[in-house]
């Protein structure tokens, strides 16, 4: 195999695509003295640059609620260019559903626990993810669906 068919997978950038948040109910939500209910939603998506390159984004929204006020909502989209060349065309969806969100999410994670922190309330860590597992079960629904003759809902 000659140096041009090796297998190449690097990052070429990561940065912030999109970052928000909101404290609707600021500043009398800060003295509850409740615990928030927080609810934590996580969406990858990816995008392909043309010749091996894929930007990949990882987005996370957090929602934390004392009864029916929301204290804050945090959107965060981590995003990534992946250079990918070289690797079977049936790899390339694993790596960037499995190995892209991989990298980016402790930079996510940071994003949201700095940004929650600095609006004033206590910084909530994000638990590790398996996009593995994630991968996973999103083909093993799909195979289902196309089975059954189901049309899926993106």
């Amino acid at each position: 195999m000659s140096e041009t068919e090796q297998p190449i997978f690097s990052i070429e950038k990561i940065y912030v695509k999109d970052l928000s948040l909101e404290a609707p109910n600021a500043p009398q939500i800060f003295l509850e003295r409740e615990p928030p209910q927080v609810e934590v939603g996580l969406q990858s998506e990816a995008n392909g640059l043309g010749d091996g390159v894929f930007e990949v984004v990882l987005t996370v929204t957090v929602t934390a609620k004392q009864g029916e006020k929301t204290q804050f909502l945090v959107e965060a989209a981590q995003a990534g260019i992946f250079q990918i060349r070289n690797v079977p065309d049936e790899e390339v969806e694993p790596v960037v559903a499995i190995a892209c969100p991989n990298i980016l999410f402790p930079y996510v994670r940071e994003t949201v626990s700095d940004i929650i922190n600095r609006a004033g309330f206590q910084p909530i860590l994000l638990a590790p993810v398996n996009f593995e597992t994630i991968y996973r079960q999103r083909v093993e629904q799909a195979q289902a669906q196309a089975q059954s003759g189901e049309i899926p809902i993106q």
